[in-house]
């Protein structure tokens, strides 16, 4: 049943001719839901929804279509306790659904709500069909979303493009990436790795860009296209003879060339590439561009006059069209953003819960923000979209409140603040953060002080808790405040990058702690919070076997629990080696790996876990069987060394995106832990019998006494590790996205293992 009622003739006319999104929205999350609500649109210089009660049925009342979903949203989590995330995107309401009492009203002047970072297009979305994207664009307007990153066959404009200027297909080939790495050719930091892309690609993501435009667009959505900041073949200047600046490397991998904007071939190429987009995917209102993307600065390059080219470009296709860019390190140049009109460009904060830029204290603060230009407040949460947990709640209230409060020391940012926006690396994680984000604009005028944020924090996590959860559960809600205290409080200072990193997904070392070459990681709490947490959601899972958002935290918390207790078990197994005791190193290398297997085995009971949910959506996508296995080997490579030996080992992006998941723990992770704690074994018997190499003797003979002495000196054993790591990535055994066992006995059993041996004397 669809009830739409304008107010206003002139408001009447355009509108009704408009589809319900609403409607449809409920009847894909439960069929035949729509049925219970009743919804209107009404006209509103505010944004705004309403919730009431009215026939039988819940009246929600908003001024856009993405509003009113907001509203559906917040009843179902507030009144009915029915929570919809990543993980539940299908919940099954009651045949009759609590009655809201009176109206509730809820208000915000954030009215610009952005999502995505390119990053996410790769690390999450690189294999996703339709139906995975319907879901997302669903879980879009419910959390408000309304101007949403979609860069979606990109790929097939500059193709197209770049035939037009002379380039062959095989040359476009070397140039545009693979699948699972679009997102780092996009921001020009790469050429061709993971390629070349097959024909159907470019069909299958043409289809899929204007499928996801349509229906984003039916909701009131601005999406964001890419624009052209001037990237081209690095070999542009040879095979076309224009002006670039060399792009030099970026990690070992050799980067595309820059355009210069000033140069005279520069409006034709840029005209030539909006025109393609549009001819594909129309106009848009706003357009994404980061020039000089994490690049040194360049004094030959007139930051200033490439600025106002750039604009320029934009503006030939849509006049009224916003550039919008990423706040990240040195962009945007002060020099190019100065140099533009306010309101044609927008600046994503990109890290605003640690890294704010505009003005808040942060390593990168610039006492003047933005200048004059509108801004919106964005949190990150995730790098490489990797398997933690993490947040910082106190440090994202603390700095969303400067950002919103009227009485903020920051009144010039306010001024300019136009919205928010996620921009995570990676989506499909620790949906308490994101729900936490998305309702804070609602609440504007009831933020905390810094004093009051303690007694915040737990009221709104009582009410995350009977939201997601259904019940208002002591025990869940104990867990959770132990867990807001601790791993989802990441304090002011600290810098690390996403989550506390698994012990289990390195390269093994006989000092390892972070995983990836830029964590930063530093410890901020205590291990055992993690596993008191796991306690306690353990303590009551038989009540809550069946719910799903129940069983997805607690493999999750549980996860994360053993994760903690794996890092003190590999510290007690080195402190065996360090101190040679040979039995106890015997002992103690056992269990830890006995514990990644457990890990392996509790991962395995829900499907986002595993590992075939990843590379089943890769092969699922290839026409032919060598589109498979090019997708596939995207997908290991990915999530694995990253790159080639080169850029993994010296580059540094071996395990940037690694992940916590069933297949990857037993099949890559464990051989890498079992190999090298063989290896210390070895060593350790080597060392204890009589060894006349070392004295000269054999291969040794020829060497002297300064380097034998040098020999003398302990070493951990070397291994090269990308040779154990390759292969893994050339391998086409099948990894089943469909669960195994039950999560809640599979908890029960890693948390008694924990018991157990927490009355060990280690």
């Amino acid at each position: 049943m669809r009830k739409v009622l304008i107010a206003g003739l002139t408001f009447l006319a355009p509108m009704m001719a408009v589809a319900n999104p609403v409607d449809d929205l409920l009847n894909r999350m439960d069929a035949g839901a729509a049925r219970k609500f009743i919804t209107e649109l009404q006209p509103s210089d505010t944004d705004f929804f309403e919730l009431s009660q009215r026939d039988g049925k819940v009246c929600v009342k908003g001024n856009t279509w993405v509003n009113i979903a907001t509203g559906v949203n917040w009843y179902l989590k507030h009144h009915a306790g029915i929570m919809v995330s990543w993980n539940n995107m299908h919940p099954r309401l009651p045949e009759r659904l609590p009655a809201v009492k009176g109206k509730e009203r809820h208000t915000t002047w954030l009215t610009d709500r952005y999502d995505f970072n390119y990053c996410t297009f790769s690390y999450s979305m690189a294999f996703w069909d339709w139906n995975r994207w319907q879901e997302e664009i669903d879980w879009m307007a419910l959390h408000g979303i309304n101007m949403p990153l979609a860069v979606t066959g990109e790929e097939v404009v500059w193709r197209n493009m770049l035939l037009k200027l002379g380039y062959s297909k095989e040359e476009i080939g070397r140039f545009i990436a693979g699948p699972a790495f679009l997102a780092w050719w996009a921001m020009n930091n790469l050429e061709g790795w993971g390629g070349p892309l097959p024909e159907n690609w470019y069909r299958q993501q043409e289809a899929l860009q204007k499928r996801i435009l349509q229906r984003e667009r039916s909701w009131g959505m601005h999406p964001v296209l890419p624009g052209y900041c001037g990237m081209l073949p690095h070999d542009a200047k040879t095979k076309m003879g224009v002006g670039v600046t060399d792009g030099g490397l970026w990690n070992g991998y050799t980067r595309p060339s820059n355009l210069i904007a000033t140069d005279p071939s520069f409006d034709r190429i840029a005209d030539l590439y909006y025109k393609e987009l549009t001819r594909l995917y129309g106009k848009a209102s706003y357009y994404s561009m980061d020039p000089f993307h994490e690049s040194a600065d360049n004094s030959a390059i007139d930051y200033a006059a490439c600025g106002r080219k750039l604009l320029a470009a934009m503006k030939r296709v849509n006049p009224k069209a916003v550039w919008v860019v990423q706040g990240w390190t040195e962009n945007p140049r002060p020099a190019m953003a100065d140099s533009l009109p306010a309101q044609d460009l927008m600046v994503l904060d990109l890290f605003s819960e640690c890294r704010p830029m505009f003005g808040a204290p942060s390593v990168w603060r610039r006492d003047k923000g933005y200048g004059d230009h509108p801004w919106l407040f964005c949190m990150l949460e995730n790098f490489g979209a990797n398997v933690g947990l993490h947040g910082r709640m106190d440090q994202l209230l603390h700095n969303f409140r400067l950002a919103v409060a009227p009485t903020s020391p920051l009144q010039s940012a306010r001024q300019h603040l136009r919205g928010w926006g996620y921009t995570m690396e990676g989506s499909e994680n620790n949906p308490v953060m994101f729900e936490l984000m998305s309702e804070l604009p609602w609440m504007t005028d009831s933020l905390p002080n810094d004093e009051d944020i303690a007694a915040f924090k737990q009221r709104w996590l009582n009410s995350y808790v009977r939201a997601r959860y259904g019940v208002a559960d002591p025990a869940l809600q104990q867990a959770w405040q132990v867990l807001a205290n601790s791993i989802y409080n990441c304090p002011l200072g600290n810098n690390q990058q996403g989550p506390h990193e698994s012990i289990f997904d390195g390269r093994p070392s006989i000092d390892n702690f972070q995983v990836k070459s830029w964590s930063k990681m530093h410890n901020y709490y205590d291990p055992n919070d993690t596993r008191r947490a796991a306690e306690l959601m353990t303590s009551v899972a038989d009540k809550y076997r069946g719910n799903n958002n129940f069983e997805y935290d607690l493999v999750d918390i549980t996860r994360q629990a053993l994760d903690d207790q794996a890092r003190l078990q590999y510290l007690r197994t080195i402190a065996d080696y360090r101190g040679f005791d040979r039995r106890a190193f015997s002992a103690d290398s056992a269990r830890f790996l006995h514990m990644l297997l457990l890990q392996d085995s509790l991962l395995g009971t829900r499907r986002e876990f595993r590992l075939g949910h990843w590379t089943e959506a890769a092969r699922s996508l290839g026409r032919t069987p060598q589109e498979k296995d090019l997708y596939e080997w995207n997908a290991r490579v990915q999530i694995t060394t990253w790159g080639n030996r080169d850029c993994a080992d010296r580059g540094g992006l071996r395990d940037y995106a690694h992940k916590e998941w069933q297949g990857l723990l037993s099949d890559f992770y464990y051989v890498r832990w079992q190999t090298y704690l063989d290896a210390l074994s070895r060593q350790m018997a080597h060392d204890s019998r009589p060894d006349a190499s070392a004295l000269g003797e054999g291969a040794n003979a020829n060497k002297t006494a300064t380097e034998l002495f040098a020999m003398a000196l302990p070493k951990a054993p070397v291994i090269d590790w990308y040779a154990m790591e390759e292969p893994w990535t050339l391998r086409h055994n099948t990894y089943s996205p469909v669960p195994v066992g039950d999560c809640v006995d599979m908890a029960k059993r890693v948390m008694a293992f924990l018991s157990e041996t927490k009355c060990r004397a280690f």
